[in-house]
C-alpha cells in the first residue's frame, strides 16, 4: 500500500511537487512510498528494539492529521496511526520525539499563499495546538518545525525545494519571517496551555555546516565566515534564544544590497517591538542538525544580482582533499566546532543532535565502513573534553 494517500491523508505540496516530475526531480522519483513506514511500522519498531535505541525521532504528516490544513477535518485514522507509534514506543522504553512540521505543507495551505502569507502563522499555531492536545500526554520533547533555514532557503527563495516556485531574493526572508512568528506563537501556546499539566519541552531543529575561512589569515574570509554564519544560522537562532530580531549584519547587508538595486526599502522585514518580545526565549533546548562543513571565501557582489546567496557575498565550498559521498564531506571536528559556537553564542543550552548521519550509494552495500567510520570520528569529537 501506497502511504501518502492512504486512509484519508490529503496532498502536501511534495506530493504536487514530485509528481510533476520534470528535471527538478530526480529520475521522477516520488514520496508515494519512500521507507514505507506506514505500512512498515512493525518492522521499524523490531529495529529500534534489535538497536536498543532510547530515543526516537520522527515527524508527523500534517496533511494526514488535518488533510485540509485546518481542523474543520480531522482524520481519525491519522491520530491512530500515530498514538500506535508513540504508544509502541512508551510500551518499550523508547521516548518519542516528534516533528511537528518536516517541509510537507499542506497543498491546501500552500494555494493560499503557505509561508509567504502572513495567514500561515495562524494556521500553524492551530496545528501544532491540536498535536499538543492530541498526543502531549505522552510525548514531551517537540520539535516544531525541522530546518527552517534550509526551507526557506531552498523552497522559497531558491524553488528547488517543494513548492518549487522561485522568489529569488524576496521569498526566502519573507518565508524565514513567517517561519519564526509562527514557531513562537505555537511556544507560546504551550507554555500557556499545556505545560503545567503536561510538563514537556519545545524547540525548532536548525540545520548548519559549520564554516571556516578558506584562507584563516585573510581578514576579508574571515569576515565572510563571520557574515555567513550569520545569515545562515544567527539568522533564525538569534530572534529565538538572544533578543528576538535579527542579527545586524544581516540586517545592514541586506539593506544595503537593496538599495544598490533600487529598492526603496530592505527586502528583509522588520519584526515590531511587540513581536520581538513575543519571539525572543521561545526555545526549552537547542535542537541542530549537522552533517558537513565547508569552506568560505568572499565574493563580492559586483553585478549586483539579487538573491539571498549574493546578499551574504561569499563563495561556499569544500576542502577537495576531504573524503566524501555526494554532499556530505567527512569533517568529523565541524561539529566540535559548531557546538562550541552554540554554547558560546547562545548561553550554553541543553543542546540535542537531532540529526546526522552518511548517506550511500545507490544501491547501498552491507559494507558500509565509510558509514561506520564516519560515526566513530564524530563520536570522538563529541567525547573530547
Amino acid at each position: 500500500m501506497r502511504g501518502w494517500d492512504a486512509d484519508g491523508r490529503g496532498p502536501c505540496v511534495w506530493d504536487t511537487f514530485t509528481h510533476q516530475g520534470g528535471e527538478r526531480v530526480f529520475e521522477n522519483q516520488t514520496g508515494d512510498v519512500a521507507c514505507g513506514s506506514y505500512t512498515l511500522w512493525e518492522e521499524d519498531l523490531k529495529c529500534i528494539k534489535q538497536l536498543g535505541l532510547t530515543h526516537y525521532r520522527f515527524s508527523l504528516s500534517w496533511s494526514r492529521l488535518l488533510p485540509d490544513g485546518t481542523t474543520g477535518f480531522i482524520n481519525q485514522k491519522g491520530i491512530d496511526y500515530y498514538n500506535k507509534i508513540i504508544d509502541d514506543l512508551l510500551r518499550n522504553g523508547v521516548t518519542p520525539i516528534v516533528v511537528i512540521y518536516h517541509f510537507d505543507l499542506p497543498q491546501a495551505l500552500e494555494d493560499l499563499g503557505g509561508w509567504l502569507s502572513e495567514a500561515i502563522v495562524e494556521a500553524f499555531d492551530k496545528y501544532a495546538q491540536f498535536c499538543f492536545s492530541t498526543f502531549g500526554d505522552r510525548v514531551k520533547l517537540w520539535i516544531t518545525i525541522n530546518e527552517p533555514n534550509t526551507l526557506a532557503l531552498l523552497a522559497y527563495d531558491m524553488g528547488i525545494f517543494a513548492p518549487g516556485v522561485p522568489h529569488v531574493g524576496i521569498g526566502g526572508y519573507q518565508a524565514a519571517h513567517n517561519l519564526i512568528k509562527a514557531h513562537a506563537r505555537s511556544w507560546h501556546s504551550y507554555n500557556s496551555l499545556f505545560r503545567e499539566k503536561q510538563k514537556g519541552f519545545v524547540s525548532l531543529s536548525l540545520f548548519f555546516c559549520w564554516l571556516e575561512p578558506a584562507d584563516p589569515n585573510s581578514e576579508t574570509d574571515q569576515e565572510a565566515t563571520t557574515r555567513a554564519i550569520n545569515f545562515h544560522f544567527d539568522l533564525f537562532a538569534k530572534p529565538i534564544f538572544i533578543d528576538g530580531d535579527y542579527p545586524d549584519v544581516v540586517k545592514s547587508q541586506v539593506a544595503s544590497m537593496s538599495k544598490k538595486q533600487g529598492y526603496p526599502s530592505s527586502r528583509l522585514p522588520e519584526f515590531t517591538e511587540e513581536e520581538k518580545k513575543m519571539i525572543k526565549g521561545t526555545a526549552d533546548f537547542f535542537a541542530v542538525q549537522y552533517y558537513t562543513t565547508r569552506l568560505v571565501r568572499h565574493l563580492e557582489n559586483k553585478k549586483r544580482e539579487l538573491s539571498f546567496l549574493q546578499d551574504v557575498e561569499i563563495e561556499i565550498f569544500p576542502n577537495p582533499s576531504w573524503k566524501n559521498v555526494g554532499w556530505v564531506y567527512v569533517v568529523p571536528w565541524g561539529i566540535r566546532k559548531l557546538l562550541r559556537y552554540i554554547k558560546d553564542t547562545y548561553n550554553n543550552p541543553v543542546i540535542y543532535i537531532t540529526e546526522n548521519g552518511f548517506p550511500q550509494c545507490d544501491p547501498p552495500s552491507l559494507d558500509d565502513t565509510q558509514r561506520w567510520e564516519y560515526f566513530r570520528q564524530t563520536f570522538q569529537e563529541l567525547f573530547k573534553e
